[in-house]
C-alpha cells in the first residue's frame, strides 16, 4: 500500500512538471497513464470515480 501511494505520488509530481514545461510527447503521456494506473489501486480511486460520475452526469443538464 506505501509503494503504490509513493508511486502515485512521484507519476503526479512528474505529470505536474510535464505539463508546466509544456513538454507533450510519448513520455508525458506515458507518465499520465502510470499516474492514473497507481491512483486507480489507492483510497482515492472511490473519490476521482465518484466526482467523475457527477460531473458526466451535470453534463446533459448544461
Amino acid at each position: 500500500m506505501a509503494v503504490t501511494i509513493s508511486l502515485a505520488l512521484l507519476f503526479g509530481f512528474l505529470l505536474v512538471i510535464l505539463l508546466r514545461s509544456k513538454a507533450l510527447g510519448a513520455g508525458s503521456a506515458f507518465v499520465a497513464v502510470m499516474f492514473g494506473f497507481y491512483l486507480a489501486s489507492t483510497g482515492a480511486a472511490a473519490t476521482v470515480n465518484a466526482l467523475m460520475s457527477a460531473v458526466v452526469n451535470a453534463l446533459p443538464d448544461l
